[in-house]
């Protein structure tokens, strides 16, 4: 599956348009941190939303605004004026969320609470922030019967008749090496 997950700055105003068939669809280009010496310059990615999620993307989302997003990693070839073709990395978006903060940082470290101290409570979740991926369905518990013994399979080996003889079937692969 592909899957990708980036915490990144947007650098570049969303930009809204649709397509033929009147569907929205938002461009951006993020940056992120290419690795963990400060002296590397950050690298760059275009984000593309589609349908309602692009909508909401252009409304919410700004250059500046620091963002994690969750989506499917693409290669998209384009052709250049120098005449030869160039392959780029593209990010299809599935979900984004907003992040407070600075991620170029590592997180400090967290505290744990005195056997005489209650922790905190979870922080609630969002419940203004949609989620565009299908809902999954929830487990259903099993009853399991009790002292109940299995079944023993009690299954003899077929054997072959005296005149059978196996097919020789072609070789799918005839290429001799």
């Amino acid at each position: 599956m592909n899957s990708c997950v980036l915490m990144a700055e947007i650098i570049q105003e969303p930009q809204l348009r649709y397509t033929s068939d009147n569907l929205a669809i938002t461009e951006m280009l993020v940056q992120f941190p290419n690795s963990q010496r400060s002296e590397d310059a950050p690298a760059t990615l275009k984000v593309v939303g589609w349908g309602n999620l692009a909508t909401e993307i252009q409304q919410n989302y700004h250059q500046g605004d620091r963002v994690i997003i969750a989506g499917r990693l693409g290669m998209q070839t384009v052709e250049r004026q120098e005449g030869f073709k160039e392959k780029r990395a593209e990010l299809t978006v599935q979900q984004i969320q907003p992040l407070s903060g600075d991620f170029t940082s590592s997180p400090a470290p967290e505290r744990t609470p005195s056997a005489t101290e209650t922790p905190p409570p979870p922080p609630p979740a969002p419940s203004n922030v949609p989620s565009y991926e299908s809902p999954r369905p929830t487990a259903t518990p099993v009853a399991s019967p009790v002292n109940v013994t299995p079944q023993v399979n009690t299954y003899e080996p077929v054997t072959q008749p005296s005149s059978y003889q196996p097919v020789a079937e072609p070789d799918p692969d005839d290429i001799p090496f």
